[in-house]
């Protein structure tokens, strides 16, 4: 089995992890299962043969938990998906064979607010550009003209996407001076097309999926700005590419795609975006609590508690 260790315990009660996690909280799930840790390039025929007789699985948002998968650990009580997003995972067939699911909110929202940060600065400001100018020896001295940006101060930021990460963007926004509108407070019209700046906060459901397209893109201002660090499938990506190559999008940023790991290979050639690996929860601080947060559901849930942080779909059971 492509696993980077397993625990030998007492407990009849196995737990996988899909990948080790930052942090020290698989320890505490040595002390009451039997802790498997597979290896991060494990395949998923490696990660069902792992979990059929698991009570436990700490998945990534990588990991396609579906139907078939589930219907095949038949000793699965648990799900803890090491992420805010679960779209990854099948909910109906999950709630429907009796596996709890949790995920890690809340602790992501400083972290994901202050990376879409990073993108708009950096794509307002060519910031990429720029380094790139200077590493290749092109800099040759100050120049009027050189790589003139736009100032954020009086612009229109737009939030679709109005949950815990959306308004620390917006509360961010005001305090730069951006006129910030909130999807759950303005009609999506408006917000399309009254934004300098888009920035995207949906979950992936089957009414977010393409909520941008070659029409919607045609209606937002010339020269504004999308910033997706929410779920790649909510942007139709080809019809993205061709925006950008158009100049009717002054930008992109963008951490995470349609096809994830794969992107529209047009994408990596357009100088008018910023291209990050999926870093969104990407600090020490983020993965560590989410870490904890996944354990720690997987604990309780060994122990015959009730996680606090189950998804939505399971908090009235």
């Amino acid at each position: 089995m492509n696993s980077l260790n397993s625990t030998p315990s007492q407990s009849p009660l196995k737990v996988v992890a899909s990948s080790p996690l930052p942090g020290s909280s698989l320890n505490a799930l040595k002390k009451v299962s039997n802790l498997i840790v597979l290896n991060p390039s494990h395949t998923a025929k490696e990660l069902l043969t792992a979990c059929r007789d698991a009570t436990a699985l700490i998945s990534l948002l990588s990991d396609p938990i579906d139907q078939n998968f589930l219907e095949n650990c038949s000793s699965l009580k648990i799900v803890s998906n090491y992420a805010v997003g679960y779209n990854n995972i099948d909910v109906a067939t999950a709630k429907r064979l009796g596996i709890l699911v949790c995920h890690t909110p809340e602790v992501l929202t400083e972290a994901t607010a202050e990376l879409t940060w990073a993108l708009i600065f950096s794509v307002s400001r060519k910031l990429i550009e720029a380094d790139s100018f200077v590493r290749s020896n092109q800099f040759k001295g100050w120049l009027p003209d050189l790589f003139l940006g736009t100032e954020l101060l009086g612009k229109t930021l737009g939030i679709v996407g109005s949950g815990r990460i959306g308004r620390r963007v917006g509360e961010i926004g005001s305090a730069f001076g951006m006129k910030v509108l909130y999807d759950k407070e303005h009609p999506f019209e408006e917000v399309l097309t009254q934004s300098d700046v888009l920035s995207l906060h949906v979950p992936l459901t089957e009414k977010t999926r393409h909520l941008l397209t070659e029409k919607e893109f045609k209606r937002m201002k010339p020269g504004a700005i999308l910033i997706n660090t929410a779920r790649g499938p909510v942007v139709d990506e080809r019809a993205l590419v061709q925006a950008l190559k158009e100049s009717s999008l002054g930008g992109a940023g963008l951490d995470v795609y349609e096809k994830e790991p794969e992107l529209q290979k047009e994408l990596t050639n357009l100088q008018n975006t910023t291209l990050l690996p999926h870093l969104g929860s990407a600090t020490w601080e983020a993965r560590t609590q989410m870490s904890e947060l996944a354990c720690e559901a997987v604990r309780l849930s060994l122990l015959g508690q009730t996680p606090k942080n189950r998804i939505p779909e399971f908090k009235n059971d």
